[in-house]
């Protein structure tokens, strides 16, 4: 084996507990490349009295059921979820093409905070850290019909909020105010700083 594909002793084994695409692509753009191991939680099974303090019950439920598991051993574990916040209500995936719709229909003109909960476990250890970031996204005014074309698309039936700031909803977004890998799917940023709580820097964790 050559010099150059001899693992690093010091870099720890990454695993990812989502199946989500966007946050594996964040992640790798990022310079790491962590496996994927999908935690299989029901998520409408979980409650929690505010959308920030949900999408962390979440983003900490699918890391622990991951954790728990033979093949995660020795591994640091990054769980997330998201949904979007508005009117007071956590807002996930919608049901179907009628409830997204609906969604986009009182989202258009209007602000809502998209929250993330994240939490890192390292197994070796047992330390998790854990927190939520928040990313306020101003929705523009798409007509009637431009809903519909998008709604059938079938893009938004399968991410929280019903939007996506990196997909076919980009030109209906005027703008966010905060991280915009957050509303993506994954803060880079905080996951730098759950990582340090946990004595790692995110430069070790580089795969290259």
């Amino acid at each position: 084996m050559s010099p150059m594909a001899t693992p690093s002793p010091h870099r720890p084994r990454l695993v990812l507990a989502s199946a989500s695409p966007a946050r594996l692509n964040l992640l790798r753009q990022a310079g790491l490349a962590p496996e994927v191991i999908v935690s299989g939680v029901d998520e409408d099974a979980l409650t929690a009295p505010t959308p920030a303090e949900l999408a962390l019950v979440l983003a900490e439920a699918k890391a622990a059921a991951v954790a728990a598991r033979p093949e995660a051993d020795g591994a640091l574990l990054i769980g997330c979820d998201s949904v979007l916040e508005l009117d007071g209500e956590a807002l996930g995936k919608p049901a179907d093409a009628e409830e997204a719709t609906a969604r986009w229909k009182a989202m258009r003109g209007r602000a809502g905070v998209l929250q993330t909960g994240h939490c890192v476990i390292d197994t070796v250890t047992g330390r998790r850290a854990s927190a939520t970031a928040s990313t306020t996204v101003r929705f523009g005014e798409p007509t009637d019909a431009e809903i519909a074309a998008y709604v059938a698309s079938g893009e938004p039936l399968y991410v929280a909020g019903a939007f996506t700031l990196d997909g076919r909803s980009a030109p209906f977004i005027d703008g966010i105010d905060g991280d915009p890998g957050n509303v993506i799917g994954l803060s880079l940023p905080l996951l730098r700083r759950l990582l340090a709580e946990l004595d790692v820097s995110i430069t070790d964790l580089w795969s290259a």
